[in-house]
């Protein structure tokens, strides 16, 4: 399958961003949603035979809402102009790593990781890194995750991380607030008629990855 109408719904939507276009156009979204919803379905089993540690088994366990809060923000847009989904034990509100997926015309990406750990969950992760650092960086310094992924998404410290020597020779690799990677594509891309084949190589090339932050993760919650 592909995702033409999910695209095209979202490229109306950047131009028409308010209630009264939507409430139009009501059945122009149900049916891009359902698509997005159809072509998760089928990634979630692809998942789940690739990491065993991911639980859900339906859609809407992934799926974010489109609906925009708007509360304390300056921007009073109502929709988000992307759909996005994060495959991951737990479903989208987990704390464990997983793959996530974000259609937006113009900045979509395939990424995954751990983005915006909580504060225990990120030091377990740094602590899992500073105790196991050759095998962190034999993961993220290798072919198949260099192919499509580069450093860490988001900002760094700018100083060592509380509790973690300063003379540690990769402290680097503790600085960031994110342990997440995303993997910019074009809008053509959701159009290929391989396209459960290409998203299922890169979320392979990430593998290595969630699974070395999820036993870190896993020592947090046992902890």
């Amino acid at each position: 399958m592909d995702l033409h109408g999910t695209v095209d719904f979202l490229e109306k939507l950047k131009e028409n961003n308010n209630r009264e276009w939507f409430q139009a156009n009501k059945r122009l979204y149900d049916d891009a949603r359902g698509e997005f919803e159809q072509f998760i379905a089928m990634l979630i089993p692809v998942v789940r035979g690739m990491d065993s540690g991911v639980d859900v088994v339906s859609p809407k366990e992934c799926l974010f809402r489109i609906f925009r809060d708007v509360r304390f923000s300056k921007d009073k847009s109502p929709y988000k102009t992307n759909f996005g989904a994060f495959i991951a034990k737990g479903g989208r509100k987990s704390p464990y790593a997983g793959y996530y997926l974000h259609i937006e015309p113009g900045a979509s990406f395939i990424g995954g990781g751990a983005y915006m750990p909580e504060s225990q969950y990120l030091k377990a992760i740094r602590n899992g890194i500073f105790k196991n650092v050759d095998e962190y960086k034999a993961i993220i310094e290798g072919a198949e995750f260099r192919k499509f992924f580069g450093g860490m998404f988001g900002e760094k410290l700018k100083n060592a991380p509380k509790g973690f020597p300063k003379d540690f020779a990769d402290i680097d690799l503790l600085k960031n607030k994110h342990y997440a990677v995303t993997h910019r594509v074009e809008n053509g891309f959701w159009f290929s008629g391989s396209l459960v084949e290409d998203v299922k190589e890169m979320f392979s090339a990430l593998y290595g990855l969630n699974r070395f932050l999820n036993n870190a993760i896993s020592n947090a919650d046992k902890g």
